[in-house]
């Protein structure tokens, strides 16, 4: 079609923009009717001829209340309004409408034109934006280039306080200035991402710790008005790792300095932690730790049979180990699994070296054994002099006789003389007895048949002396390593006391028992009387003076003998008595204790033991 008139192309222009334009274009008279619209207003609000624009646009049978295009016929004036209304489909809607008066040529506005712009999934997506950066779970703020705080979210104001328009380093970290790791300072600079590792100071004052993100919401150098910082907040995290570390601190410290012997092995048994005291204890040299091979030919066999995983202790309170240089030490051994959850992580041991303790024990009996060869020498002296006064009667008595021919005399001076020399001879071999210092014999040895054998040997001369003499063993008494000369000279030397002392008793009745039987680790002897009993000093006496209750017929060393014999077998000796009612002396053996004595005592014996000593 050719146009040929201004006004023709005026009127083609009109109706081909009228009705292409990418709006929804309606035309209203002075009585609110809708005279004209586009296809496009038409498809989303639907019919609308012969109907007022309220009842198109708000579906409503009134005018609104505040009525835009109401005013734009008053004064001639656009006007932009957001409204909400309803579409074709009865659905809520929001929409932009712009308002613009059609004069006529005397100027006066006859008509207006709408031009709606549908905003309903605008509003939507900005409802969603809104609520996902209220509720997003990291602290977010948006900052302008002078570093104020714009906007941010419920997380941030709960971690930081109101911003209120501050500067981001006054609210995040308390500072008068802006922060030199400034993340969004570098995005404002570049319009790049950056990522940072900041400390600021929560509303209530203490610490935090928090790593943010910072983005531009424009792209390009100047361009970048503003930016957004999103931040997640490791203060809880920081706590954690700084309360590891200082964890992991204490017990490397702990086990790297403890006096105990400690290795910490992984399930396949390889070692994973070795301290300073057990490298020393194991003289391991190699940087690497010994792996499960090696630590089979070192440690303790037991440790190797005990089934793994069962979360079970295991301890040895005197075992050994062979260390990497082969020597054999002594040890207090304990083990554990390390569980977690049920699951195995690896295995604990701990050990204690005894050759010094082994060492001090050794010493110790010695020096009890001197100790009490110094009291029993301190107390010798009267004996002997009381000795050496018997004999000076009994010269006196035979010299006198023989210048008289008094045969009867020199009889009786004679006797004296043989009665204080055996008394002279039994102080002294009993004396160099108890003096002599040895390992004993140990062998192994059934405790229930020695002690019967005893009694045996006992019964009869306690029956004429009118004591009954009773035997009782516990069931299952297991063999120990024994001195059986020792052990035997022992309860004889108690059988004997107890027998006298039951002999002692006023309406006759005298019962003496020796017992046999376990006690935990522990062989142990009991020989009990009925006899006189013994009051508190005599008790007290008992084991460490030259003592005796039995006048001029004892030396008082049975019992000191006694006591050195149970210490040389790593044992002690107990008594307890009631004057009037009698007394029980008990021998505890431990077991532990006499294997490794017999383990002491082979190895002195051995080849290797012969060329070391």
């Amino acid at each position: 079609m050719l146009i040929t008139s201004q006004p023709e192309l005026e009127r083609v222009l009109g109706r081909t923009l009228f009705e292409q334009v990418p709006f929804n274009v309606a035309i209203i008279d002075r009585d609110f009717r809708v005279l004209a619209a586009n296809a496009h207003f038409e498809e989303y609000f639907g019919d609308w001829q012969n109907r007022h624009c309220y009842e198109v646009y708000k579906g409503s049978c009134q005018r609104c209340a505040r009525c835009q295009a109401e005013l734009t016929f008053v004064d001639g004036r656009v006007r932009v309004s957001d409204e909400t209304g309803v579409d074709r489909h009865g659905r809520t809607c929001h929409y932009v409408v712009h308002l613009a008066p059609l004069r006529d040529d005397d100027g006066e506005v006859k008509y207006i034109i709408e031009m709606t712009t549908d905003l309903t999934e605008t509003r939507s997506w900005q409802r969603e934006y809104d609520l996902f950066f209220e509720r997003v779970p990291c602290l977010a703020f948006v900052i302008d280039r002078n570093f104020h705080i714009v906007r941010a979210n419920e997380k941030f104001r709960e971690t930081f306080g109101e911003p209120e328009g501050r500067f981001c380093f006054e609210v995040c970290k308390r500072r008068k200035s802006r922060c030199r790791d400034c993340g969004a300072a570098l995005t404002f600079a570049d319009g790049a991402e950056h990522v940072s590792n900041q400390v600021g100071v929560h509303r209530d004052g203490s610490p935090a710790y928090y790593v943010a993100t910072s983005t531009p919401l424009g792209r390009g150098g100047e361009s970048v008005a503003h930016v957004i910082e999103m931040a997640v907040d490791v203060t809880q995290v920081y706590r954690l790792q700084a309360e590891l570390r200082r964890t992991h601190d204490f017990y490397e410290s702990l086990i790297r300095n403890s006096p105990a012997a400690i290795l910490a092995l992984e399930p396949s048994g390889d070692t994973r932690i070795i301290n300073p005291t057990a490298r020393a204890l194991l003289e391991w040299k190699s940087e690497q730790p010994p792996n499960d091979a090696q630590l089979r030919e070192m440690l303790p066999r037991a440790f190797f049979e005990v089934e793994r995983g069962r979360g079970e202790l295991l301890e040895l309170p005197e075992g050994s180990l062979r260390s990497a240089e082969g020597h054999d030490i002594p040890i207090g051994f304990s083990a554990i699994d390390l569980m977690s959850h049920g699951r195995q992580l690896g295995r604990g041991v701990f050990m204690q070296d005894l050759r010094e303790i082994k060492k001090l024990e050794q010493e110790k009996l010695e020096v009890e054994r001197l100790a009490a060869v110094g009291q029993t020498v301190a107390g010798l002296a009267h004996t002997i002099k009381n000795l050496l006064m018997g004999l000076e009667g009994g010269m006196y008595m035979v010299d006198t006789g023989l210048r008289r021919g008094d045969a009867t005399r020199i009889a009786n001076g004679w006797g004296v003389l043989q009665r204080n020399f055996e008394k002279t001879t039994a102080l002294v071999k009993d004396f160099l007895n108890f003096a002599k210092g040895r390992l004993p014999e140990l062998q192994p040895t059934d405790p229930v048949a020695l002690a019967r054998a005893i009694v045996n040997l006992y019964i009869e001369a306690a029956r004429r002396q009118g004591v009954e003499l009773v035997f009782e063993a516990a069931p299952n008494v297991s063999p120990a390593p024994l001195d059986p000369g020792g052990i035997e000279a022992c309860l004889t030397n108690l059988l004997s006391n107890a027998i006298d002392a039951a002999t002692l008793r006023e309406n006759g009745g005298g019962t003496v028992v020796l017992r046999t039987k376990d006690e935990g680790d522990e062989l142990v002897f009991e020989v009990v009387d009925n006899g006189c009993g013994m009051d508190w000093d005599v008790k007290g006496r008992v084991f460490t003076t030259f003592f005796t209750t039995k006048g001029g017929k004892g030396t008082g060393l049975g019992l000191l003998t006694t006591r050195k014999i149970v210490l040389e077998h790593g044992g002690c000796i107990e008594v307890e008595s009631t004057p009037g009612q009698g007394s029980t002396f008990r021998v505890r053996l431990p077991r532990k204790r006499l294997q490794a004595i017999a383990e002491k005592i082979a190895g002195a014996a051995s080849p290797e033991g012969v060329a070391q000593s």
